[in-house]
């Protein structure tokens, strides 16, 4: 049975190996590397990291000398024994050749079961608590894990909200046209209720950034540009000295 790191370790080695197999997919079927980056969202280097067979990876499950004494620990702890010292002093008269320590943490993580997890992490702000909430999996400490875990337990719609988010970057990245009727039905029971009338009133907008290989970012960045010019002038910059005609 995996634990609560292990298994979040495990969703992101599950998406890491999903990702590798569309790629390879795709470079089986004829698909160029530049077709394949624009259809997955992720760059060139790592697609070609896919296609070497350089991003492949095997899950292991973390081995433990308590492994075939479970059960009988088990057994001990229903019966009443919950000290690790005692534990580990009867196992030891079974021919155990482990040390007390791991017993012991073997019964203070038991223990903890029962209290709530929320309690057993350390506390976090909301903008930190986005930031790990959309980082993948695989990029996250074991703390960080244990804190997404937590949170996850205590507010479930958080774990959906996530999950809305990536299906709508995913949506825009791969240009997935058809996924914007149901997103935004979706979405506007959610927590992104707001967000979603937002793009449901521009929709003939969201839907030309989808389907249309045309960008105004090259405008908006001469624009932030300008802005930029005037905020170091304090807002007296005028057009003939920011150079524009």
């Amino acid at each position: 049975m995996l634990t609560c790191v292990e298994r979040l370790q495990y969703d992101g080695y599950l998406r890491r190996e999903e990702i590798n197999a569309a790629a390879l997919a795709l470079r089986k079927d004829g698909v160029s590397i530049k077709q394949i980056v624009r259809r997955t969202g992720h760059s060139r280097g790592f697609v070609r990291q896919v296609l070497r067979g350089h991003r492949t990876d095997v899950f292991r499950v973390r081995l433990s000398t308590l492994d075939v004494n479970l059960a009988w620990l088990d057994a001990q702890w229903a019966a009443g024994c919950r000290k690790g010292a005692e534990l580990w002093r009867r196992m030891k008269a079974r021919g155990f050749q482990g040390t007390a320590r791991v017993v012991s943490e073997w019964a203070t993580r038991r223990r903890e079961r029962k209290r709530p997890l929320i309690r057993t992490f350390r506390r976090c702000h909301p903008p930190e608590q986005q930031r790990l909430m959309m980082m993948a999996r695989d990029h996250l400490s074991k703390a960080d894990c244990l804190t997404v875990a937590a949170i996850e337990s205590s507010v479930l719609a958080l774990v959906e909200t996530r999950t809305l988010i990536r299906r709508f970057h995913a949506m825009i990245r791969k240009r997935i046209e058809t996924d914007l009727e149901p997103w935004i039905a979706k979405a506007g029971a959610n927590l992104l209720a707001s967000f979603a009338a937002g793009i449901a009133k521009s929709k003939t907008a969201v839907r030309a950034a989808i389907t249309q290989p045309w960008s105004n970012g090259q405008t908006e960045g001469q624009v932030s540009k300008l802005k930029m010019a005037r905020h170091q002038m304090y807002g007296t910059a005028k057009f003939d000295l920011v150079g524009v005609a």
